[in-house]
């Protein structure tokens, strides 16, 4: 029980909680992978375009300086055929800065020779992220190269423009020779550039995807542990419930047993009795013998009913709901000693109350069932041989709780039956109750959650106290 209570008191998260926070981490961390996926496949493209961007330069150089020597115009042709793919990407960076995507962008980066199925990527990543420093470095050197093919691109003019008019000198050649070489070198250290800033930026992107994907993927085994700890901790009170109520159910089932085996058998003794002393008023003459019978049948028949509201009061205790009203003690107890007083030497009895607490807060009909039966057995087992048979009754406040107190100086229990009175159907004289009251009594005052206890001497007398706690504690 211990366990099953401290299991009840650990306050659980909610596993829909927990349930929702994998989802959530689930459902970012595809996303994180698939743009990331996505980046880096545009990275990747870039670079690849660079590759061509910078093939198509060096090889442009080439055919530029060959026509410069050669004056063939089929190298004028491949020359212009290979400037044409830096000048290709030039146009679609220029038009994403300043309209975003487009045809005239799209067929840009074809005729820089990028791969179709890669443009989606590349100008997403290029809208999206053009800001992002190491993106935002990348476009600049990029820049800083298109403002040297266009110098590539003038000179190329310069020369043509010569050669078809036989203007080229041998001085021109090596003034145009050298700065071409100036250019190539320069667009190669741009074009080194781009590609160190995107792949250092994807390097940055490789571990910060690393360590989202660690972070997410921890909460979720974190998430999922403590889910799994949960509906086990659950698992193991559920087991711990069904084990307390098995328990409860088979000691049920026990007192069921007892109670209509012995209700059956105390049912049928008062008939029996009755059978019995009516055959004998009819075979008496005798009319004081006829009134004993009479007497012996009253008798007997109280027992039966007070047995039949004994049954009645264990029913109502098992099954009526819990009702916690403002109660009066002083009411109770005066009902109570006014319906107690047909019992047998009831008239004799003096009955002083003590009431320091008269209302409180609790349950009427249990409280009612307690009082009636703490009563009832004090002036059952009162002692007829003492001069004066007194029952007290006590109310007052001890700390917290409420505590209730009836006294007398009746006959006392023996200490051999101390542990047992609160037994279903234990009684040390079955002619004066029926064992049902105290076994309700305590089932009353833990209905209520309250506890009691007792104090007897044989031959001196007995001082029940119940302990009612406030209604917050119910």
């Amino acid at each position: 029980m211990r366990i099953l209570q401290a299991l009840k008191k650990f306050r659980f998260p909610n596993v829909y909680v927990l349930i929702l926070i994998v989802f959530i981490s689930c459902a970012l961390l595809i996303c994180i992978n698939f743009f990331t996926i996505k980046i880096l496949s545009a990275t990747r493209a870039y670079v690849n375009g660079e590759s061509h961007y910078s093939k198509g330069q060096k090889d442009a150089s080439r055919h530029l300086i060959t026509y410069l020597y050669t004056k063939d115009p089929k190298q004028w042709k491949l020359y212009l055929e290979e400037i044409e793919v830096p000048q290709g990407d030039g146009i679609a960076r220029i038009t994403l800065l300043k309209a975003g995507d487009n045809q005239i962008a799209r067929r840009g980066f074809l005729i820089g020779r990028n791969h179709e199925e890669d443009l989606d990527d590349v100008i997403w990543v290029f809208d999206n992220f053009k800001n992002v420093s190491f993106l935002s470095k990348a476009i600049d050197e990029w820049g800083q190269g298109d403002d040297l093919i266009f110098k590539l691109f003038i000179i190329g003019q310069q020369i043509n423009a010569k050669i078809k008019h036989n203007l080229l000198t041998t001085a021109d050649q090596h003034k145009y020779l050298k700065e071409i070489s100036s250019i190539s070198d320069l667009l190669t250290v741009k074009e080194r550039n781009f590609s160190n800033t995107l792949g250092e930026g994807t390097r940055k992107i490789k571990d910060l995807l690393i360590i989202t994907n660690v972070v997410f993927t921890l909460i979720i085994i974190c998430s999922v542990c403590l889910y799994y700890s949960i509906m086990v901790k659950r698992l193991l009170i559920s087991k711990k419930e069904t084990e307390v109520k098995n328990e409860n159910l088979a000691l049920a089932n026990r007192e069921l047993d007892r109670f209509v085996y012995s209700a059956s058998h105390d049912l049928r003794s008062p008939i029996t009795s009755l059978q019995g002393l009516i055959e004998l008023t009819a075979l008496e003459d005798d009319v004081n013998q006829i009134r004993d019978y009479l007497k012996l049948m009253h008798q007997s028949l109280a027992r039966q009913d007070q047995f039949i509201s004994d049954i009645i009061d264990y029913s109502k205790n098992k099954r009526k709901q819990i009702v916690i009203e403002p109660v009066s003690l002083k009411e109770l107890f005066n009902e109570a000693i006014s319906q107690l007083m047909h019992i047998e030497n009831a008239n004799k009895i003096k009955f002083t109350q003590e009431l320091l607490v008269d209302e409180i807060e609790s349950d009427g009909f249990r409280l009612r069932i307690i009082i009636c039966n703490l009563l009832s057995n004090a002036i059952k087992y009162a002692d007829n041989s003492k001069q004066e048979m007194i029952i007290s009754i006590k109310s007052y406040k001890n700390e917290d709780v409420n505590q209730i107190e009836i006294s007398d100086n009746g006959i006392g229990i023996n200490d051999e039956y101390k542990d047992s009175i609160f037994e279903m159907y234990f009684g040390t004289n079955k002619n004066k109750g029926s064992g049902l009251g105290l076994y309700i009594v305590k089932e009353a005052v833990e209905n209520i959650k309250g506890n009691i206890s007792v104090i007897s001497e044989n031959k001196i007398g007995s001082r029940f106290i119940v302990t009612i706690p406030n209604p917050n504690g119910i």
